[in-house]
């Protein structure tokens, strides 16, 4: 069947009056409800009648609740409710211009309903799929029309989450995508569009975040909470990959992470960690067993209190110029700090080192330019050091407790709170930072999605303060790029290979939003 044909299949009418939802559980009803208060006619089904009806009384109970917060009226909340039907028999779905599967992730039992689908609904009604892990391509197969058959991939909660990716399967005609994106729009939500690759864009580009945290933890270099910790407030995100991991579940969270990397033949970007695969088979989950990478005795985080910055002082600071743009951040630094760093090219024989590596490690630093490691730490300048809320400071095995709590007595004496780690490549925000840019950087280059849509996507989806790609400009590609090769040159690893996308345009003093035509 040509694409052409398909697309004569399914373009008779592209008025979505009539949606059936198969599946009441929580996806389920978060669709029935943003297309219900769209003003669509929504058919609700499950096999067991408890289900549609535990889901109908769900939805009421939300509407009401926003009622109650004046966001909508109470004559909302009964004209929303009138627009919804509930069946557990399927056949009631046979005049759906639409009908969106969000049932059990089991590629057989989709198919299955594909194919009683195809039997009661007209040639020109749409099947979608909610699947977050399976090809919509698979799906489809064997499907009397696959041209009517994408994926519509909602986030939970559907109502708060306002982003929807589209997905074109390798049998989806053109028209089918182009219908549900006005519908997406229609139902107040902001869809993006991408190819049917393993994790679409949003759990695709998350393995950035999760991945190269659970990397840095696993080496040792710092705790969990230390790593959130500089993610929240160093490099501004909501939260930080284990509070994340926590509150998605690892009975979720893990199973994308193997699923993700095999279906990518074990590309290295994607390669899981040990930590999460005893944690999710001990049963470790996260909030919803009250412990994970936190314990939530009452529900709530339990986090040590962070110890007090020393009140130590070094006698004079000397500051690397091995990278000029890390050493005058510094400098800069020291001066608001009360301090004149030294400016001659060797430090003195007291003198605090401090060492603005990209991609290496402290010890790195201090052997390449014949610096006494026991007075040697390292402080993180890939991001302004004078907006950010945290700074974080790395020594080498060797650096003496002195020099390390004089680091940190000084560089914390304006307020803004010090986290000390271990030595690591690339410190923890580079490392997790980069990661995530890269990765986006790739999908890009794939063209499994246009560079607009994957930030948006990864923004909504993700949350992140920005999207990754806009997130990369700011930073600086050139930045990027060199901390990346740093990376790769010191650990050997392929995770750290930076992306075709981004090397161009970093050469180029391209933004990597940049597309060619």
């Amino acid at each position: 069947m040509t694409r052409e044909h398909m697309i004569q299949q399914t373009s008779t009418s592209n008025t979505i009056l009539h949606i059936g939802i198969v599946g009441a559980g929580a996806m389920g009803r978060g669709i029935a409800q943003i297309a219900a208060q769209a003003g669509l006619m929504v058919h609700l089904h499950d096999v067991k009648q408890q289900a549609v009806e535990a889901a109908f009384q769900h939805l009421r109970s939300t509407l009401e609740r926003l009622a109650e917060k004046g966001k909508i009226t109470a004559s909302d909340v009964e004209a929303t409710l009138s627009h919804i039907h509930l069946s557990t028999d399927l056949s009631a779905l046979a005049q759906c211009d639409l009908v969106v599967e969000a049932i059990v992730e089991n590629l057989e039992v989709k198919r299955g309903l594909v194919a009683q689908l195809e039997a009661i609904l007209s040639d020109n009604a749409i099947i979608a799929s909610n699947t977050s892990s399976l090809s919509i391509t698979a799906i489809a197969a064997g499907a009397r029309i696959p041209g009517r058959i994408a994926g519509y991939h909602f986030f939970n909660p559907v109502p708060l989450m306002k982003v929807v990716e589209v997905v074109d399967g390798l049998s989806t005609a053109a028209e089918t995508g182009d219908r549900l994106m006005t519908l997406a729009t229609t139902m107040g939500h902001i869809p993006v569009r991408c190819k049917d690759m393993p994790g679409f864009i949003v759990n695709h580009a998350g393995r950035g975040m999760n991945i190269e945290g659970l990397k840095v933890a696993q080496e040792g270099v710092a705790d969990f909470a230390d790593i959130d910790a500089i993610m929240r407030e160093q490099a501004g995100f909501r939260m930080g990959p284990f509070e994340l991991m926590d509150l998605t579940g690892l009975d979720v969270s893990h199973p994308v992470m193997e699923s993700i990397y095999q279906q990518f033949y074990q590309e290295a970007r994607y390669r899981p960690s040990p930590i999460t695969a005893v944690r999710a088979v001990g049963g470790i989950l996260g909030r919803k067993t009250a412990q994970g990478f936190y314990a939530y005795p009452d529900g709530n985080k339990l986090v040590a209190p962070e110890r007090s910055a020393p009140a130590a002082r070094p006698r004079s600071v000397w500051v690397s110029q091995a990278n000029a743009h890390g050493h005058a951040m510094t400098v800069d630094l020291l001066a608001k700090l009360g301090v004149q760093a030294e400016t001659s090219d060797r430090p003195s024989q007291d003198a605090l080192i401090l060492v603005t590596p990209l991609g290496m490690d402290a010890s790195t630093a201090a052997i390449n330019e014949g610096l006494d490691a026991t007075r040697v730490v390292a402080i993180d300048t890939l991001l302004a050091l004078s907006s950010t809320k945290r700074r974080t400071l790395m020594t080498t095995p060797l650096t003496s407790e002195a020099f390390k709590d004089a680091a940190h007595g000084l560089l914390s004496s304006d307020g803004v709170p010090v986290t000390v780690i271990r030595d690591s490549a690339g410190f923890v925000a580079q490392r997790i930072l980069c990661s995530i840019i890269n990765i986006a950087c790739d999908i890009a280059q794939q063209r499994i999605a246009t560079p607009n849509d994957i930030d948006q996507a990864v923004h909504l989806g993700l949350g992140y303060p920005k999207g990754p790609l806009a997130l990369g400009d700011a930073i600086g590609a050139p930045l990027i790029l060199e901390t990346l090769r740093a990376l790769h040159r010191l650990t050997g690893d392929m995770r750290y290979r930076p992306s075709p996308w981004l090397w161009r345009r970093a050469g180029l003093g391209a933004s990597l939003l940049h597309t060619e035509f």
